[in-house]
């Protein structure tokens, strides 16, 4: 099998859809010999965070010397960014072989009358697979959606259940309230592993408590007060965590400082587990942090962010980010979200920056809210002075938004994290044709 035929082939089974649940990852896996008994994990949920804290942890781990995996969903540039070892993606060739293998698992699943897996399901079991042919030390796993039914649930228990901040999505699949989405989540917890929370909604931070106590495992949460914040820019920020002082974050804006304290208080864990983690190793590996889609720059002149702000909660710390780099300015703003996400509130709480908005439909446009339909909703809060247009493309809505644009500008694509590398091409394209 080659790497076009392995991608042709998960297309073909992404048909049937995203389905929570155990039963079927699991005898997958068996199938396969149940590689993910052979690793060791730490496991992350939440909305919004998780990515950059398994970011912050996973390069620390790769500084301190540990052979470190990491697997994450969904991914911004390439396909095969999913599945990493100590920062390099897995090859094509090693990516075909293990889903050749995987087809040949379900193959004799579908014989003998099982369900067939999920593409993520697949994805999932390659990932371990790999890992456990490459002898990964640990591996940052973070779910896929939810916690107790996610396909990453059927590890063992981790060294740590990781959770970032918590808070409405998905609505009506993981649950209807911050409280009971926090329980699904909290479904990760397992006896044996230690417990690392953000600081959370009383409701959710008493869910994830319950369970933890309910399954003996030791809690541990954020304490925000510990953070101070010395200095911030659109390049990143420096701050103190409790006994860790002057530690330099790529990555700007209050969340970035919360998410690279769940993961100090992780490694914390960590060594007291056993693990050697030296003090040089953290302020390194924080330092060559990389994380795109997180207020990422593409250019300077004018100023050009991308960021996958995707839901209210992560909207609201965008604005807070933006405020803070860029006060008293408005932007020029192009947008692009699912229609299942809450929009209608996303688009309240950016309006106020707007200088202007360019809409898109996004890629795949099942999932997509319309161009024309988000631009309706931004005029709505944006009112008369601001003009919103709804573009054919997003090749389109760059163009315009440079075309814009002066060198004092500063333009910011935000939403799905789907369209960012669409972004990112459309910037570089744009920017080699104006080049003498």
């Amino acid at each position: 099998m080659t790497y076009k035929e392995a991608r042709v082939y998960l297309d073909h089974v992404s048909k049937y859809g995203s389905v929570l649940g155990l039963d079927t990852i699991r005898e997958l896996l068996h199938e396969l010999g149940d590689p993910q008994q052979d690793l060791k994990f730490i496991h992350i949920a939440g909305t919004n965070g998780k990515g950059s804290v398994l970011a912050y942890i996973s390069s620390v781990l790769s500084e301190a010397g540990y052979r470190t995996g990491r697997y994450v969903s969904p991914t911004v540039i390439s396909y095969l960014e999913r599945i990493q070892i100590d920062g390099a993606s897995i090859s094509e060739e090693a990516f075909a072989r293990l889903t050749d293998k995987a087809q040949q698992a379900i193959a004799r699943m579908e014989a003998a009358g099982k369900p067939s897996p999920t593409v993520f399901e697949v994805e999932t079991a390659i990932a371990f697979l790999y890992f456990k042919e490459t002898y990964c030390d640990y591996v940052v796993l973070e779910c896929g959606m939810g916690g107790e039914g996610d396909a990453t649930n059927i590890i063992p228990a981790p060294l740590c259940a990781v959770f970032a901040s918590i808070s409405l999505d998905h609505l009506g699949i993981l649950g209807n309230s911050v409280e009971e989405i926090a329980r699904t989540k909290a479904g990760i917890i397992k006896p044996g592993c230690q417990v690392i929370s953000a600081p959370q909604p009383e409701e959710a931070a008493l869910a994830l408590k319950e369970t933890a106590r309910q399954k003996g495992c030791p809690f541990h949460q954020v304490d925000d007060m510990c953070i101070r914040q010395i200095r911030e820019g659109w390049k990143g920020q420096t701050i103190d965590y409790r006994e860790q002082k002057g530690l330099y974050l790529p990555l700007p804006g209050g969340h970035q400082a919360i998410n690279a304290a769940v993961a100090l208080e992780t490694l914390d864990s960590l060594r007291k587990q056993g693990l050697t983690i030296p003090e040089g190793a953290i302020q390194e590996g924080f330092k060559k942090v990389q994380w795109f889609g997180r207020f990422t720059c593409l250019m300077e002149s004018p100023w050009f962010f991308i960021d996958g702000a995707h839901n209210p909660a992560a909207a609201r710390c965008l604005a807070g980010t933006v405020h803070r780099c860029f006060p008293g300015k408005r932007l020029i703003l192009i947008m692009g979200v699912f229609r299942d996400k809450e929009y209608e509130e996303i688009a309240k709480i950016m309006a106020p920056l707007a200088k202007s908005v360019h809409t898109v439909t996004l890629p795949d446009e099942v999932r997509s809210l319309s161009a024309d339909v988000l631009a309706d909703t931004m005029r709505r809060f944006c009112g008369k002075e601001v003009p919103v247009t709804a573009s054919p493309g997003i090749m389109e809505a760059v163009a315009s938004a440079l075309n814009e644009a002066d060198g004092q500008d500063a333009i910011l694509a935000f939403g799905s994290l789907s369209y960012l590398g669409r972004i990112k091409d459309a910037v570089s394209k744009i920017c080699e044709t104006k080049t003498p």
